[in-house]
């Protein structure tokens, strides 16, 4: 296949206006799980590589709330601040482990979620996000354009276009893996600390249950 610099040009720009949910298409009021299901769908249906992919299930769901990834709904309600868990869940997964997307969601579920209290709210942190991605594009597509420019220069002719391909598909691996690891980096330190504040709680409640005692 010979990928032609205006055709990858256009891919690009239709590849990022592909399924978004803006915060202002979140719906106000609860959903139970099969209308969280079908809003996703009509959302981000698009995104599916293949006709017979999920974009989201009932038993996905159910796991993430088993794997504390989203909190439980009440009486089977699911609220607008599920939801924004759910995108982040969406496409964080398709990067890191659902191990890695716990630590990285457990101080958002544990601050923000449904806390009145909080500085912000979940949906303006998601606000922020979702208008920061969309200034993402046009760097993403210069980072793209220049890295398809440098798998050319090698291989200029004709018939290395396999090479060339390769290259480029090579570079981008590159690209996504060195990114993937710099997550992973930070998710580790994130770990550390939540792990080190963990210990320094059980350490607390400990003392107070052994204080208690004594007084007994």
């Amino acid at each position: 296949m010979d990928i032609e610099k205006d055709s990858l040009k256009k891919q690009i720009r239709e590849m990022t206006q592909l399924g978004y949910i803006a915060p202002e298409d979140l719906p106000s009021i609860e959903l139970y799980m099969d209308q969280v299901t079908t809003f996703m769908d009509k959302y981000l249906s698009q995104n599916k590589r293949y006709e017979e992919d999920k974009t989201l299930t009932k038993t996905m769901i159910n796991n993430y709330t088993k794997n504390n990834l989203l909190p439980p709904p009440e009486k089977k309600r699911y609220t607008k601040e599920h939801l924004i868990l759910l995108i982040y869940i969406y496409y964080l997964k398709n990067v890191v482990s659902i191990n890695d997307i716990q630590i990285m969601l457990k101080p958002l579920i544990d601050h923000y979620f449904e806390n009145p209290e909080a500085a912000h709210s979940l949906e303006e942190i998601y606000a922020s996000l979702y208008k920061l991605e969309q200034r993402q594009h046009f760097r993403v597509e210069n980072s793209i354009m220049k890295t398809f420019e440098l798998s050319e220069r090698d291989f200029p002719g004709a018939d290395d276009q396999y090479i060339k391909n390769l290259n480029f598909l090579s570079l981008l691996g590159y690209d996504i893996y060195m990114k993937k690891k710099i997550m992973e980096r930070i998710i580790d330190e994130v770990a550390a600390e939540q792990a080190k504040e963990q210990e320094q709680t059980n350490g607390k409640e400990k003392k107070i249950k052994e204080e208690n005692k004594r007084k007994k």
